[in-house]
């Protein structure tokens, strides 16, 4: 692995790839451009688009960036996508053709499960879903292990595809779908970003691969400072909990915003028998604790390094007021050009109460 943090030579390279066995088939060398996008909010994960001055028809293409430094060249796939044709474009010499491409989930949501189809209760959700997957979709499955079973039986709807299906089913154990760069199926655990390890540090010393440019998106509309809670007992009568911020520390509480921003709890979901007035405002102040929390979005641009969509990074850019600063990256897009940049957002949380 090269040293991300020092010079090197960068170049491209494109495959085809060979769908019954999942290796490079033959180089593509008439690619004039591209650009790899990664996203947690797009349901297949992500997406490539490339310009080519032909046309290749509809086959998947994998992307590889080659490094050489030190003399030791190495070669790093960054995504397999399936490509489409969309458009053509021609500027007085030549002709230039526009491929859209997918992640290879996208044949999962090309087909449908038979009308009625079900799973029993009881069944591994892992095991089955890696089945279905397997038959669905030519891209090998990484499904993983886990001993969560379904507590009922799984019926599909009339209007799922497999896709659907397989993504309602997975989150029946807590996981999602996604794709790595080789274009394998893996399947994810959700996991919150305080559980997560950083696996890089971005930072603005001197052999910082971080560009300058730093925008940091937060929204502190509808955070409530005050909370009222309201259970209604089963002889009608009701008992009643409410809670204020009104630390002057904090920047949401009613003496620095100057007014009350009131949200109400009709059906709190508490175990049990009926809670006690002490539970209750126990309850209430938690529960205003827990919608104090702001998220924040941050953008900024880097060189590439191997850092993923759902990785926890350090962000230390101190330019910008962040130290030490946990946060996960939800979307990134890759720059197929001199220099390999990358574009990414990465969202933490901050707590502004309790």
């Amino acid at each position: 692995m090269p040293d991300w943090t020092k010079s090197m030579e960068q170049t491209y390279e494109y495959y085809e790839v060979d769908p019954a066995t999942w290796t490079d088939r033959k180089q593509i060398t008439n690619v004039i451009s591209s650009s790899v996008k990664r996203d947690l909010s797009n349901d297949t994960g992500g997406s490539a688009s490339f310009k080519v001055d032909s046309d290749l028809g509809e086959l998947y293409v994998r992307t590889y960036l080659i490094t050489t430094q030190y003399r030791i060249t190495e070669r790093h796939p960054l995504g397999t996508h399936l490509c489409q044709t969309t458009g053509e474009g021609f500027d007085g010499k030549s002709k230039s053709i526009t491929l859209d491409a997918y992640t290879p989930l996208l044949e999962l949501k090309d087909n449908r499960p038979p009308i009625g189809y079900s799973l029993a209760s009881g069944i591994n959700i892992l095991n089955v879903a890696t089945s279905i997957v397997s038959e669905n979709c030519r891209a090998p499955v990484i499904g993983g292990s886990s001993d969560k079973t379904l507590p009922t039986p799984f019926v599909s709807d009339l209007n799922d595809t497999w896709f659907s299906f397989v993504s309602d089913l997975l989150a029946c154990a807590g996981y999602f779908l996604d794709c790595d760069e080789m274009g394998r199926v893996l399947f994810v655990p959700y996991q919150d970003t305080n559980s997560l390890q950083p696996v890089w540090k971005f930072d603005d010393d001197n052999s910082s691969i971080l560009q300058p440019d730093f925008d940091i998106d937060r929204d502190l509309y509808g955070i409530p400072n005050v909370l009222e809670v309201v259970y209604t007992k089963d002889d009608g009568t009701y008992i009643y909990s409410k809670v204020e911020n009104n630390d002057p520390d904090s920047p949401i509480s009613t003496v620095n915003r100057g007014r009350r921003v009131v949200e109400r709890i009709t059906d709190p979901e508490l175990n049990g028998s009926t809670p006690t007035q002490a539970q209750l405002d126990g309850y209430a102040k938690q529960k205003l604790r827990d919608l104090s929390s702001l998220e924040y979005t941050v953008t900024y641009t880097h060189g590439y390094c191997p850092v993923r969509v759902g990785d926890c990074v350090l962000l230390n850019y101190e330019r910008a007021g962040m130290r030490s600063t946990r946060a996960k990256v939800t979307r990134q897009s890759i720059s197929c050009e001199t220099g390999c940049q990358v574009q990414e957002t990465a969202v933490y949380t901050k707590s502004l109460w309790g």
